[in-house]
């Protein structure tokens, strides 16, 4: 009795070792600066955690359960950098002991210990992203655990399961959008499951259907209830739409080379451990149904990477588990016992530098590049510092985390300005609503942010914000910060009167400007002078406002 209960106990030794293994590897970064996808939902987790609905003063495309699942981590774990990676540590763990469970249930012990050690090795790289706690990362979660639910055994499919199953896939699309794709994945597994048995397709396909769609029917019922509704659905479906179809099909083949290669390249022993896999799994006809069910989740798992065509690093993460599912699968075969494990320690030795020693900082240097990440920490603690806890404040630039580090409210519920720089019909319409917010709530600060990959801006975005902001700035707002952003190990920071003068270096920086209500006059009439001026620019500097900065920017209105 002992040795069968030690030998039921060591698959969980293991699995709680590779669980250990990845928190150890994460444990390491989880003070790494956030970047804008994490401020964006640590901002709209905080103002939840305020009692402040989604799309109220932050609004995008994306659907706000990953906001929610923010809240409850910043909830257990603090609002900071490191207690939102610790929730995605725990997160992470989950989806490894998940992948350790439906690897059992569809090849058994052996190739379900390999899959979880792939997927936690494959869902750490630098190339997906893995250290942030992308959205992508909470759709994995639930969607796994409704695919264990299908794996079951075909006596056990009860219309209940099913309903907890599709419950599950219903949390990953509210999630984010490309969650949809694994719910379904798990109807049409469901259909075809009942047509080849012949019985319940009615009751047990309803039953899913049922359970998928009640996250999103209650996320629906509390927008519309908080007032939220009208906005949410603008920014979800009819914004997402034109967002979508922005991309061509050769954009999209050019964005997956470009994006999927390094991804390749980081951990190609496992990848190709993978496609083994996958052709191993259909050579026992005993094991064609668990061959099925795995090449299915494979296809829609793909298929989710793709929507809208823009194949960027973190989307990979919806791909991670059945590629690792399938990894495991040829350790089935003894043979592959030893090539599994020299793909694992090739992989990590691929991935060493990023794994074993850059710092916090560096890593955030060498994924984002001088992306101001970390200088949105200072820049926030600035504000914060320097202003009352209901102040208002504005980023003419897509970094919300300043909102999230500063604890302030945003003055618009533009937190992105991609949307206002599209070719798509409501750009300018959005640049002049984002004007009328920031001009109704006067911000006590804003903060601009110089850095291409903060606006995207092309020759066919409009021009109104900046015209705007040229003029309305140099009125209303004075110039009290300057983080520099010279190089990628040297950022240059000036305060008060420092900042004033101060010139800056780079066109990558952000500027921090403090209200002040001198208006006058002659300012008016000045403003009204032509950009080539001498006079306007000498009254853009007396008001606190360089037009070096737009210069450097390349930010200037054409």
């Amino acid at each position: 009795m002992p040795g069968e209960i030690a030998m039921k106990l060591k698959p969980w030794v293991v699995v709680l070792l590779v669980m250990l293994g990845a928190g150890l590897l994460r444990w390491r970064l989880l003070d790494m600066p956030l970047e804008r996808d994490e401020g964006e939902y640590a901002y709209a987790g905080q103002l939840m955690l305020q009692g402040i609905p989604p799309y109220q003063l932050a609004c995008n495309m994306k659907l706000p359960g990953t906001y929610a699942a923010y809240a409850v981590l910043m909830a257990a774990f603090g609002q900071s950098i490191a207690g939102i990676h610790w929730g995605l540590l725990l997160v992470n763990c989950a989806a490894i002991l998940l992948v350790y469970r439906l690897g059992k249930r569809l090849f058994g012990t052996a190739c379900a210990l390999a899959a979880c050690a792939a997927y936690a090795l494959l869902s750490i790289g630098s190339g997906v992203l893995g250290t942030e706690a992308h959205a992508t990362h909470f759709v994995v979660l639930p969607a796994l655990a409704g695919a264990l639910l299908l794996a079951r055994p075909a006596g056990s499919w009860r219309p209940a399961t099913l309903w907890w199953s599709g419950l599950l896939f219903g949390l990953a699309f509210v999630m984010k959008q490309q969650g949809v794709l694994f719910g379904v994945f798990g109807a049409l597994y469901v259909a075809a499951r009942c047509w080849r048995e012949g019985r319940g397709l009615v009751l047990k396909l309803g039953a899913f259907l049922g359970g998928a769609a009640a996250p999103f029917a209650v996320t629906c019922l509390l927008l519309w209830r908080a007032g939220v509704f009208p906005k949410f659905w603008f920014w979800t479906f009819i914004y997402a739409r034109q967002y979508a179809a922005e991309s061509s099909l050769a954009d999209g083949i050019s964005a997956f080379t470009e994006n999927f290669s390094p991804i390749l390249k980081q951990n190609a022993p496992l990848w190709l451990l993978a496609a083994a896999g996958l052709v191993l799994v259909w050579r026992k006809r005993e094991s064609r149904g668990a061959a099925a069910l795995a090449t299915a989740f494979l296809l829609f798992s793909f298929l989710a990477v793709c929507p809208g065509l823009f194949f960027r690093e973190h989307y990979f993460v919806l791909l991670l588990p059945a590629v690792a599912l399938l990894a495991g699968a040829a350790v089935r075969y003894r043979a592959m016992y030893w090539v599994f494990g020299a793909a694992l320690v090739l992989s990590m030795g691929l991935q060493r530098e990023f794994l074993f020693r850059l710092s916090p900082l560096e890593a955030c240097r060498e994924l984002y590049g001088r992306n101001p990440f970390p200088e949105a920490v200072q820049v926030a603690d600035y504000i914060r510092a320097h202003s009352e806890k209901d102040a208002r404040i504005a980023v003419l630039g897509s970094e919300p985390e300043i909102y999230f580090y500063a604890h302030r409210h945003s003055a618009t519920s533009y937190i992105y300005m991609y949307g206002l720089m599209e070719a798509q019909p409501y750009a300018l319409t959005m640049q002049n609503e984002m004007i009328g917010e920031v001009e109704a709530a006067a911000p006590e600060y804003v903060v601009q942010v110089s850095g291409n990959a903060s606006w995207l801006q092309d020759e066919q975005s409009p021009t109104r914000i900046f015209d705007w902001w040229y003029a309305y700035g140099a009125q209303h707002y004075q110039l009290v910060g300057i983080a520099d952003i010279i190089s990628e190990k040297r950022t240059e920071y000036r305060w008060a009167a420092a900042a004033e003068a101060y010139q800056p270096q780079s066109s990558y920086y952000l500027a921090v400007y403090r209200r002040s209500e001198r208006v006058t006059a002659a300012s008016r009439e000045t403003s009204r002078l032509p950009d080539g001026s001498p006079l306007r620019a000498a009254w853009s500097r007396t008001a606190g406002f360089p037009a070096s900065l737009w210069e450097a920017a390349g930010l200037r209105p054409r």
